[in-house]
């Protein structure tokens, strides 16, 4: 899933260019291409389909020449991720009735890569022998408030691998106090969203939660795979509902099953979380740029390209990020205040910088 804007990471993720398509972490990579890399160890490259908006298919076809054309699906709207997963669904059960798939957003950061491909090995066993929607869930490192949980219970299956539970309840989002709760409780983890099952079992999933999404989508069956299918799809997205896949499916479905897993993963939603997977200098400052001078700096998070010099001095807990001829200077403990900044940029000074 290659669609979303990245709002949290302005200045350097806009519309034009979101931060699936930015080298984050300064690694001469980007997000979808460290994604792509990553699901090469687990299927041919002519069976990894990307589904991204129309203002995207260009960049897409850029950074991953090796994807054939026709596996690069383009949303005419954003309309969140139930609306992604039928289509691409749909899609692949009618060239393959038996397939197994893996649903992954194209911005998250997984640094244990071989760990990462056993599990998902694991969820494909378990997706190919029974009837199930499978989550990877990664067990909580703090009490994070940006994160859904999952509350899982003993499978009523045998299970062959002891890390698959069965899932209880979907939390989004919660405050302090309750993520506190849920971490010390020890039977929540967090929601990834990458998900694993057969074609066969989310389509049945979607007739059976959300027959209204699903009609939708049944109705392109003659069209997926054909000159038609743009056309379709387009009048698919004009109708269908904007809705996650967990509203749609997950919270509803009662064959829903966690791996517990230990990956090194991050959503990377926010600067934040960045802070984390970026070496630090001995003021404890995550810096990525070759010119960057700071006196009695610390715990700060600075982005900026190779050929600016920027010195800073005296800062501590504080964002800074240059991008494009844009300059944002923020307290780290205000970061969930960026999307406001971007408004009211919007607001005041136009679509030009966002």
């Amino acid at each position: 899933m290659a669609g979303g804007i990245g709002s949290r990471f302005w200045p350097m993720s806009t519309t034009s260019h979101p931060k699936q398509f930015l080298d984050i972490l300064g690694t001469g990579r980007t997000l979808l291409q460290q994604t792509f890399d990553r699901f090469t160890e687990l299927c041919p490259i002519n069976n990894i389909y990307i589904v991204t908006n129309d203002m995207y298919e260009k960049m897409v076809m850029e950074q991953l020449p090796l994807i054939p054309k026709e596996n690069i699906l383009s949303e005419p709207a954003r309309k969140n991720t139930a609306p992604c997963v039928a289509y691409a669904s749909y899609k692949i059960h009618k060239i393959n009735p038996n397939a197994l798939t893996v649903v992954a957003p194209s911005d998250h950061l997984i640094t244990k890569e071989d760990t990462f491909v056993k599990a998902i090995k694991s969820c494909f066993a378990k997706a190919k022998s029974e009837d199930c929607l499978v989550t990877l869930g990664i067990k909580p490192s703090r009490p994070d408030t940006g994160y859904g949980y999952i509350q899982f219970i003993d499978s009523p299956n045998k299970e062959k691998d002891k890390r698959i539970f069965k899932v209880k309840t979907f939390t989004e989002k919660p405050d302090h106090d309750m993520a506190k709760f849920f971490m010390e409780s020890g039977d929540f983890l967090w929601n990834s969203g990458i998900f694993i099952w057969s074609t066969k079992s989310v389509i049945k999933s979607f007739e059976d939660n959300d027959p209204e999404l699903a009609n939708v989508f049944r109705d392109g069956i003659e069209f997926y795979n054909t000159p038609k299918e743009k056309e379709f799809i387009k009048r698919a997205y004009n109708v269908c509902k904007n809705l996650s896949v967990d509203y749609s499916l997950l919270e509803k479905a009662n064959n829903v099953y966690v791996r517990s897993s230990i990956i090194g993963w991050s959503d990377l939603g926010t600067w934040g979380s960045l802070f984390t997977h970026i070496k630090h200098d001995k003021g404890n400052n995550a810096l990525v740029g070759k010119n960057i001078m700071e006196y009695d700096c610390h715990d700060c998070i600075v982005h900026v390209p190779n050929d600016k010099l920027v010195v800073l001095q005296g800062l501590k807990d504080y964002i800074v990020v240059e991008s494009e001829g844009v300059l944002m200077v923020c307290k780290k403990q205000d970061e969930q205040q960026i999307r406001n900044f971007v408004n009211d940029v919007k607001v005041k000074k136009g679509d030009k910088f966002v």
